[in-house]
């Protein structure tokens, strides 16, 4: 393949939240792969790339040294850069969709990244709960995978899921966080059973919530959290006899002695720690506080706060073991509930 007909062949997607240096260097090892180029083939110039897929020389040079660094591609001054190696292993190309990024995704992908380790290409995408922009970005991929990961959390539309996901074929796709009703075909799904974790998890933290009068869930107005937690803690609530309320805004919310708080959002947590010293409430005695998802630091604040949580580095992990196995599962998340001195 000559020069011309190499550039042709590159995709570099605005839509992607993978640097353009990896896509260009994954460019060229798929070229490698698929034997379009070939050993001691010369490569097109940083300046040819850079002025064709209008990215910066800088990138282009980028791109280039993370593939010297693999040993993929060599350089020779005055007469430029040649392929140096033809043995590249075939990899799975995996599309990610992240609904958002947080420091709970971050765990999930390294640890899906780590799994997989040099078995897959990895292109991450970024939709923010908006499922047009996910449609948008399905149908603007510049290339095809053999994998299509998607973390299906909405604010709006979630009736046009199924169709959406549909979008991908079925024995490509992989659900993380949750499942849709309505998606057909046999998918892989590494999932939270979200009604059912909040509730057993509530039920092992009974004999300390006792000394509360009222349990109140914090659930965001507009957000994109699974509405099955509301089933879950208002199942809990009325099986056990607590008085419970729904919170959707918290800076409305006037905090009383005798309430223990669950709350979803990062956000939620500072914003109802500020209010307890405020009104200088001891949480644990006067207040109580259950955080979702366990992050190293709340094992600290205040002497600990209690936390419910999946178990994330697990979910990455069992994803990437899916796709390695190449077998069509469906596999559900433990969740724990790590009691400590704010309840």
């Amino acid at each position: 393949m000559n020069n011309s007909d190499f550039i042709k062949s590159i995709q570099i997607s605005d839509f992607s939240s993978t640097p353009k240096y990896l896509q260009l260097a994954d460019a060229v090892i798929e070229g490698v792969r698929d034997n379009r180029l070939k050993l001691g083939d010369i490569l097109p110039s940083i300046n040819e790339l850079s002025v064709y897929l209008d990215i910066s020389r800088d990138t282009v040079e980028k791109g280039y040294k993370h593939l010297k660094n693999l040993d993929i591609i060599s350089s020779t001054p005055g007469k430029g850069y040649f392929v140096a190696k033809s043995d590249v292993v075939n990899k799975q190309k995996i599309a990610l969709f992240l609904n958002k990024l947080s420091a709970h995704k971050k765990i999930v992908y390294d640890a899906f990244a780590r799994e997989l380790g040099d078995e897959a290409s990895l292109d991450l995408f970024v939709y923010n709960s908006d499922i047009s922009h996910l449609r948008s970005l399905l149908l603007n991929l510049t290339k095809q995978y053999d994998r299509y990961v998607v973390f299906p959390h909405f604010k709006e539309g979630r009736d046009q899921a199924p169709e959406v996901l549909a979008l991908i074929p079925a024995d490509k796709l992989m659900l993380l966080g949750r499942m849709i009703e309505g998606v057909k075909g046999t998918f892989d799904a590494v999932y939270e059973n979200y009604e059912k974790d909040i509730y057993e998890a509530l039920e092992k933290a009974l004999e300390p919530l006792a000394r509360y009068r009222t349990l109140k869930l914090i659930f965001p107005d507009n957000s994109d959290y699974p509405k099955a937690i509301i089933k879950g803690f208002y199942k809990f609530c009325q099986q056990y006899a607590f008085d419970h309320i729904l919170v959707g805004d918290l800076s409305k919310e006037s905090i009383r002695k005798g309430e223990c708080y669950i709350n979803l959002a990062e956000d939620d947590l500072v914003l109802l720690l500020e209010k307890c010293i405020a009104k200088e409430f001891v949480v644990g005695q006067d207040v109580g506080i259950i955080s979702y998802n366990e992050t190293p630091l709340k094992k600290f604040i205040l002497n600990g706060i209690t936390t419910i949580s999946t178990d994330f580095e697990l979910m990455g992990k069992y994803a990437a073991q899916i796709i390695k196995g190449n077998g069509q599962k469906q596999v559900e998340v433990p969740f724990y509930i790590n009691i400590r001195s704010s309840i």
